[in-house]
């Protein structure tokens, strides 16, 4: 069961809130999540990951972990190579 329905896109917003939203995706039936991160967020997946399979599902494994280059739009005009990574998590 994949689809963009069982990624949580990383970014700002607490920690806390991002364990939330993927307690609440396993909760409704999906066997496998998907973390996506860039640059500065990168550090906040993979805290969420580890916050998921330590004390929130102990039976929650990392299925798969990509890291790669992403080009952004800079500010300025022109483009940015920023650092992405991708964990798969599933029960």
């Amino acid at each position: 069961m994949l689809s963009d329905e069982n990624t949580i896109f990383i970014g700002r917003k607490s920690v806390m809130d991002y364990v939330l939203a993927c307690v609440t995706q396993l909760n409704r039936g999906f066997n496998e999540i998907i973390l996506k991160a860039r640059g500065k967020s990168i550090s906040r997946a993979v805290d969420v990951a580890e916050i998921l399979r330590t004390r929130f599902m102990k039976d929650l494994k990392v299925k798969n972990i990509k890291i790669g280059t992403e080009q952004i739009q800079a500010a300025e005009g022109g483009t940015a190579n920023v650092s992405a990574i991708e964990i798969t998590l599933s029960k």
